[in-house]
């Protein structure tokens, strides 16, 4: 009898235990399923050290540059490359590249003659697309300036970016322009370099790793 008892006793545990262990794992299948497929990220943005300007994506909400072609910095246009070469001999732009995506701040780097300077300095202005200022600047001289050589040059500047939400595509053009410092104010004396540059939409961050 205690036996039959004691073995009546093992089964009915047995069976709870089943049971329990059951729903427990019933329960987590049906937590898992009620996970949401679709994530809700932020809709912030940021620039990649391609220049390509990404959004957080994923279950984890994170930014993912992406590699090979779609990489690639649009081919520029013959005319504006022309332009870039004809200045090439005076000043030249090391970034951003021609049709870069830039971000707040624009950091600006190159090289030009000391003959492009004065005080080891020369202007540098941020327009958009329809030629309204957004920045400008000072670019100095990194060097000696009072030569005939190339001397590396950099600067930095702040804006806001025009581009939003529901910006137009054409709204994402921009000019950055280097100005020959001119302190005679004769017009013969005037010479500029202009780089067809993209915004990044406004409160776009750089990656930490392309800096």
């Amino acid at each position: 009898m205690k036996i039959f008892i004691l073995t009546l006793g093992v089964v009915i545990a047995g069976i709870v235990i089943g049971i329990v262990a059951g729903a427990v794992y019933y329960r987590g299948e049906d937590t898992a399923v009620q996970v949401p497929e679709g994530t809700m990220c932020t809709m912030d943005a940021m620039e990649c050290p391609n220049g390509a300007v990404v959004g957080r994506s994923g279950p984890n909400c994170e930014f993912v540059c992406p590699t090979g072609e779609m990489s690639e910095l649009p081919e520029v246009p013959a005319e504006v490359k022309a332009m870039i070469d004809a200045k090439s001999d005076l000043v030249s732009l090391t970034e951003p590249a021609p049709l870069e995506v830039v971000v707040n701040p624009l950091e600006i780097r190159g090289l030009a003659r000391g003959t492009w300077y004065f005080e080891g300095s020369f202007p540098v202005t941020l327009v958009n697309w329809d030629g309204l200022i957004i920045a400008e600047g000072v670019a100095k001289a990194d060097g000696d300036w009072m030569t005939t050589d190339f001397v590396p040059f950099k600067a930095t500047l702040d804006y806001v970016s025009p581009v939003k939400a529901d910006t137009s595509d054409f709204m994402v053009n921009g000019t950055l322009i280097l100005k020959k410092d001119n302190p005679s104010g004769l017009p013969e004396n005037d010479d500029t370099l202009e780089i067809p540059i993209r915004f990044a939409p406004e409160g776009t961050v750089r990656d930490p790793q392309g800096v």
